[in-house]
Order: C-alpha cells, then sequence, then structure tokens
C-alpha cells in the first residue's frame, strides 16, 4: 500500500467508504474529472491543504494517503499553558453580539475565510495538536464571535451562526482534553444557543454531545446521561429518508456518549442497550466516517463498548474487544481517535494487573499523538499507577516518558 502513488491510494480509501467518484467530488467541491485524473495520476496532489481535505473527507489519517508513518512533530507536544488558557477564556467572555446591537461591525469578515479556518482547526483538533489549536483559538473565537455580529438579521446569518457554533464545539473540547472541565462545558453551552439560531438540529445534537462529555468530567454523570438520552431521542431516525447518514452519526454518537456515561454509574444493562443502538445506527451507515466531525462508525461503536467496559472495571472485556478490531479500519482512524483508544486500553491492562502490557499502549499512543497522552491528566494518573506496579526499575522507554510528563518514577 505506502509504496502505490498518492492518486492510487485515494482511489483505493474512496473504494473502503463505498463512494462514487461524483460523491467524493461533490463532498470535495470538485469535479468527477478533477478526481478521475487525481486517482489515475494525470493530476499531481501538490497542494497540502488539498490533500488535507481529502484525508478530512474519507475520515482517514493524512499520513496514509501520503503513505508514510505518523511522524512526531515538536509543535504536537507541546501542551497548553495557562496563560493560553486565560486568553481562551477571555475570548469566551466577550459579547460582541450585544456590542453588535447598539454599533454595527464596520467590515464583517469574510465567510469563505471563516470556513477554511474553522475546517482547519477540526483537523488540528482530530489530529490531536492540542499546543497549535490553542494557540489559534482565541483569534478563531474573536472572529467567529465578529463574523456572527456582524451577518445578524442578514442571509449569511445562519452560516456565520453555525461556524461560530462549530469555533465553540472545538474549544469545548480542546479545554476539556487539558482538564479544563468548566470552561469546556461554558463552551459547549455557547454552542447549543448558537446552534439554535444557525437552525441545524444536527449541529445542536453535536453541541449537547460536548455539553454531555463536560459535564462527564465534571462528575455529574446523571446530567450526562439525561441529556444524551433526550436529544438522541429526538433525532432518532423514524423513516428511511430521516436516516441520512449525517443523523446517523450523530444519534448514534450521543448514544456512545450516553453509554460512557451509563457506564460511570455502574449500569452495565444501560450500557448494553444504548452500545447495542449505537451499533444498529453505524451498520446502517455503512461504514466509518466524519459526518460533523463525529469519527462515527462501526470502528469507532468497538472503541467505546472498550471504554465502557474500563469504566465498568471490566478490563478484561476492554482488552478483549480491542483485539478484535479491525486493524485496517482502526489504522484509517484520525489520530486522536486511536490515540485515545489506546489511553483506554492501558487502563484495562492495568486493571488486570499487565503493567508490561499497560506500558507498551501508553507508548503507542505517545508515538501516534503525543499530545493525546502528554496533555491529558488522565493519562498522567495512568502512567502514575503503572509505574507504582512496576516492579524494580522500569524499562527505559517508560521512565524516559515519565520524566518527559514529568510524573515521578
Amino acid at each position: 500500500m505506502d509504496e502505490l502513488p498518492i492518486g492510487r491510494r485515494v482511489a483505493y480509501w474512496r473504494g473502503r467508504r463505498k463512494m462514487s467518484q461524483q460523491v467524493f467530488a461533490d463532498r470535495l467541491g470538485k469535479s468527477k474529472s478533477w478526481v478521475d485524473k487525481v486517482e489515475r495520476g494525470v493530476r499531481r496532489l501538490d497542494k497540502f491543504s488539498v490533500v488535507y481535505e481529502i484525508a478530512d473527507v474519507l475520515a482517514i489519517d493524512v499520513q496514509l494517503l501520503l503513505g508514510k508513518d505518523v511522524e512526531r512533530k515538536p509543535e504536537s507536544q507541546t501542551c497548553i499553558d495557562q496563560v493560553e488558557v486565560e486568553e481562551i477564556r477571555a475570548a469566551l467572555e466577550r459579547y460582541d453580539q450585544m456590542n453588535a446591537f447598539f454599533q454595527p461591525v464596520p467590515t464583517p469578515p469574510c465567510l469563505t475565510e471563516m470556513r477554511k479556518a474553522v475546517g482547519h482547526a477540526w483537523l488540528t483538533y482530530q489530529h490531536a495538536r492540542y499546543g497549535v489549536i490553542a494557540r489559534k483559538l482565541p483569534q478563531l473565537l474573536r472572529e467567529a464571535q465578529a463574523s456572527d455580529s456582524a451577518f445578524a438579521g442578514s442571509e449569511d446569518s445562519r452560516e456565520a451562526a453555525h461556524l461560530l457554533g462549530q469555533v465553540y464545539q472545538i474549544a469545548s473540547s480542546v479545554l476539556r482534553k487539558v482538564g479544563e472541565h468548566e470552561l469546556s462545558w461554558l463552551a459547549a453551552d455557547r454552542s447549543i444557543a448558537v446552534s439554535q439560531r444557525a437552525g441545524d438540529q444536527l449541529l445542536a445534537g453535536m453541541a449537547s454531545h460536548r455539553v454531555g462529555m463536560a459535564l462527564l468530567s465534571l462528575g455529574r454523570v446523571r446530567s450526562a446521561l439525561e441529556v444524551n438520552v433526550n436529544i438522541a431521542n429526538r433525532l432518532a431516525p423514524t423513516t428511511s429518508e430521516s436516516a441520512t447518514p449525517q443523523r446517523l452519526s450523530v444519534y448514534g454518537l450521543l448514544l456512545l456518549t450516553a453509554a460512557m456515561a451509563a457506564a460511570r454509574i455502574g449500569d452495565s444493562a444501560t450500557v448494553r442497550d444504548l452500545v447495542s443502538g449505537a451499533e444498529q445506527a453505524a451498520r446502517d451507515l455503512g461504514g466509518d466516517f466524519n459526518y460533523y466531525y463525529s469519527s462515527f462508525g462501526p470502528t469507532n461503536v468497538e472503541l467505546h463498548r472498550a471504554a465502557a467496559a474500563v469504566e465498568l472495571g471490566d478490563g478484561s472485556k476492554a482488552i478483549e474487544t480491542h483485539r478484535g478490531i479491525d486493524t485496517a479500519a482502526f489504522a484509517a482512524l484520525l489520530p486522536e481517535r486511536r490515540a485515545h483508544h489506546y489511553l483506554d486500553i492501558a487502563r484495562g491492562y492495568a486493571q488486570v494487573g499487565d503493567v508490561e502490557n499497560a506500558s507498551a499502549m501508553l507508548l503507542e499512543g505517545d508515538r501516534l499523538a503525543p499530545s493525546e497522552i502528554r496533555c491529558r491528566p488522565l493519562a498522567h494518573e495512568v502512567l502514575s499507577d503503572v509505574l507504582r506496579r512496576t516492579r524494580g526499575t522500569p524499562p527505559a522507554p517508560i521512565a524516559e516518558l515519565a520524566e518527559q510528563m514529568g510524573v515521578g518514577v
């Protein structure tokens, strides 16, 4: 696979995603002829931004298209410091829309540029470059808020609100990863209100998912379960016409988030029901996709099944689920999802006392997406647990990781 020209790799993954050239072209905003020429090698892909867009539509790691292993970049190892957190907080506390009520924004931001910036921000997050996105978020928040204010009441108002809602969701996800749970909840809550103005139920559904994740992190488990089940029930497809890929993706992800909440309170029966519902939605979807940046599909269902088992304290079940996941499908997921899973499975191995494999999972996650391991408080807890359980001197790789993360050996 790695020896194939990039056009052939595009054709391969398009086939795996069961997309026709026309559908693929429509999602890229290109012509069918353009896609055909790329896949036959007649047209070169010489812009990295276009390769990124293709990888996003195909819901795979961009490195798979380039035929390379995922490389560790120094910027991806940078975590968010308190100064950056405060800058994000300041941007979240702005009320530009109220200011615009008294005085219109003189020069409205360009929506075309905003769309590109928001799309790039999503890719940066899903590639687990949390330090990079943290430095860009304050300005992106200010620009999205200004855009929403400037276009209020115009024919572009819904699109501007939609973009702002997405930026709030990106902020919520990044802040939750690094342990800023209250701010994460605030950003997610803002996204719900903006999504309603955007007139997009599915965007509101994704905002509810972010709220649920923030509530889980805050320990408000039953509230997280309630909000996700409630919105999932409202979005559940009732006819074949309503069962669009986008709706199935958002609906299925809400069920999975609710399952994680049920697992946190030890309700295994509810976990089974919710995961089963998400599994059916994934079957109806027919593959792993990234609609609404959900990364939803059969593979993500299995990742959540394993994660729920860990929350229930059943490390053996989590490991068994992990070993049954299709390796090619797993490799096609974006780095954030895969590294998150390695962290979950490290917890599972620790639960059964397998320190060696728990260490291996942490190291694999760090190789793939350093920020997912080095920047998350949960990963620090898992590594500390692994070190406590290690007899004698820990192996050099895990000792080096502990030193780099500031975790005492």
